[in-house]
């Protein structure tokens, strides 16, 4: 069966679940014309400021104790153009679990299978590099191609081939993992990469700091760049950067964020970035994925941007991928002599014997000595259940599930356990139960599962790479909207936000664009039988006039001589295609309404935006 089906009831624990607003440590950046950085540098100094980093256009400095005002009111000079608060950063990985022994054989993690990359050959020769922004690469992992791999060392943060963390590794396994008889199969086996380590030891970065990691990406020839990582409040240095290297003609991919809300995490949220969402291997949507509107604003300032949500989502739950040497544990088990799936739950070691049902092992039970205690979830925790079997004389412990799917989960932080314990799908009960002997081993690998929207993000990155290689002319937009058009729709019919245009496919992407060329056709989504087209789109503003209320509609990309105007779902006109439309509602006082343009008695129509008043 498969190993990568999330147990919905396990609480995940994420190491990104709330994201800073304020400058932690009172750190800020301050803009500057670089011929006259040093002066402005000096005087930060002088002030007592801490300079952090120093990139093209700009520094970071710490005032301790310092707010924002009071920083801009000692840095009173005319060469400075703005200063700001530097943003906090973290890793977008929600929780991790490991299963299966690729130590031994190349696993195909389901991700590659979903985005259709077994089906494109990817380009060595056609000059992709990804530029990975995380928490560094361990050097001991063997399934890189490390000739083709190269990195910025940061004096905050160490060397880029000396992980901070698994959470680097992770993300440059799914995209370039080499194709060979072991470990795990990137989305573009042996693609170049270039490695900045951002991320301390304490697990997170800031907005600089991204912000100059792009100026590196750039430098250093790349022509993606993958962030699984974000945080809260928007950063003119940081978006500048990515807006720059877009122009420049590259794609940069960014996390949706973890905490299953509607808040919108940065940098994803740029309009330079392409926002990724996490879906599971049954196409599901991960419920800890992040889905903020595609409308900022109220009134006339309303604005809608369909790059700053959700455009794409891949796989992002149980992702099996690479870890640093040896930090992994690998659990396999045998049931009378045939291979089974399992997940390390706890405890490193090898046990074998006969098999002893406990139950759901609420007591201990002295009929399991010397035996392997074959267990039911239920009733009591995890650890209570391993603790029973281990004061019975069990020698270790299986634990089945009792819903669809493998069991993942741990014994929590105040596990006094020794005996290794494993977890069981539901499917394999009755041949688990019915077993006379089972033998289980948990030792430390290289390979490991980790779920979150930082694994889709590499994902689409590597199916990205994957399809550009093929089509080398194209530049970074002109995959995006490719990725987009022919993306497989899921969930809501059409462009919604916790899908966008669908699920990243390869094989359908490489026709699109071997179909339309670069410049593409209907950039709006793929197998969805209609719905949203990207090139079909709608702006709305709300005003009032002598305290009522109008909204004023403009749309560009409709094919029809008429177009049908709907709110809040229903028709309220049909009109010229002529591009504008007022809605007078003769209403007064406050409200919200969502509108959407359709070409005449057609499926195709722009996304919807609110007006709020």
């Amino acid at each position: 069966m498969k190993l990568n089906k999330l147990s919905a009831s396990l609480l995940a624990v994420s190491i990104a679940s709330s994201f800073a607003a304020q400058a932690a440590n009172d750190r800020y950046i301050i803009q500057v014309d670089d011929s006259k950085k040093g002066v402005v540098k000096a005087l930060a100094k002088k002030l007592g400021g801490e300079i952090n980093l120093d990139s093209n256009g700009f520094f970071a400095a710490t005032f301790s104790g310092q707010d924002l005002e009071s920083v801009k009111g000692l840095l009173n000079n005319p060469h400075i153009t703005l200063i700001e608060e530097d943003q906090i950063r973290k890793p977008m990985s929600l929780w991790s679990d490991d299963a299966g022994n690729p130590n031994a054989t190349q696993i195909t993690p389901y991700g590659y299978y979903q985005a259709e990359a077994d089906m494109v050959t990817f380009d060595r020769n056609a000059g992709m590099k990804v530029c990975v922004i995380d928490s560094g690469l361990s050097s001991d992992n063997p399934d890189f191609e490390w000739n083709r791999i190269t990195g910025d060392n940061d004096s905050g943060t160490g060397n880029w081939y000396d992980h901070g963390g698994p959470h680097g590794t992770h993300v440059a396994g799914t995209i370039g993992a080499a194709d060979n008889s072991y470990g795990v199969i990137g989305m573009a086996p042996g693609v170049e990469m270039h490695i900045i380590k951002v991320f301390n030891e304490s697990g997170w970065g800031y907005s600089s700091d991204l912000a100059h990691a792009a100026n590196l990406c750039s430098a250093a020839g790349a022509n993606l760049i993958n962030m699984s990582l974000g945080g809260g409040g928007a950063n003119s240095t940081e978006e500048n950067a990515f807006k720059a290297f877009r122009d420049a003609g590259g794609l940069s991919l960014a996390a949706a964020g973890n905490d299953g809300n509607n808040v919108r995490s940065y940098p994803a949220g740029y309009n330079s970035v392409m926002m990724v969402g996490a879906a599971d291997a049954n196409d599901n949507i991960a419920d800890f994925s992040q889905y903020p509107s595609c409308t900022s604003g109220k009134g006339r300032r309303v604005t809608t941007d369909e790059q700053t949500c959700v455009e794409v989502a891949a796989g992002g739950v149980d992702t099996l991928s690479a870890y640093p040497a040896g930090t992994a544990p690998i659990a396999s088990m045998t049931v009378d002599g045939a291979a089974f799936a399992t997940s390390a739950m706890e405890n490193f070691g090898s046990a074998a014997g006969a098999t002893y049902f406990m139950g759901t092992a609420e007591a201990v039970d002295s009929g399991a000595a010397g035996k392997i205690c074959v267990i039911d979830r239920g009733n009591v925790s995890f650890f209570d259940k391993v603790n029973n079997c281990e004061q019975s004389g069990g020698i270790g412990a299986v634990i089945v599930n009792n819903e669809a799917g493998m069991l993942y989960g741990t014994l929590g932080d105040t596990n006094t356990t020794s005996i290794p314990a494993v977890g069981a799908a539901l499917e394999d009960r009755s041949a688990i139960v019915a077993a006379s002997n089972i033998a289980i081993d948990i030792e430390n690998g290289d390979y490991g599962f980790m779920s979150g929207t930082s694994m889709a993000t590499p994902t689409a990155t590597g199916i990205a790479a994957l399809v550009w290689s093929n089509h080398p002319t194209c530049t970074g937009e002109e995959i995006r909207s490719a990725l987009k058009a022919s993306a497989q729709d899921a969930g809501a019919a059409g462009n919604d936000v916790y899908f966008g245009y669908g699920l990243v496919k390869a094989a359908a992407a490489d026709a699109y664009l071997t179909s339309n060329g670069c410049a593409g056709g209907d950039n709006g989504g793929g197998d969805n039988g209609g719905g949203t087209g990207g090139d079909f789109t709608m702006s709305a503003a709300g005003y009032k006039v002598k305290g009522k209320q109008v909204v004023d509609l403009s749309w560009t990309g409709a094919t029809s001589n008429n177009v049908d105007v709907y709110r809040d779902g229903s028709m309220i006109a049909t009109t010229s295609n002529d591009g504008a439309y007022t809605d007078n509602l003769n209403v007064k006082g406050g409200g919200s309404y969502t509108y959407q343009i359709c070409e005449e008695a057609s499926s195709t129509c722009t996304t919807t935006v609110t007006v709020t008043f």
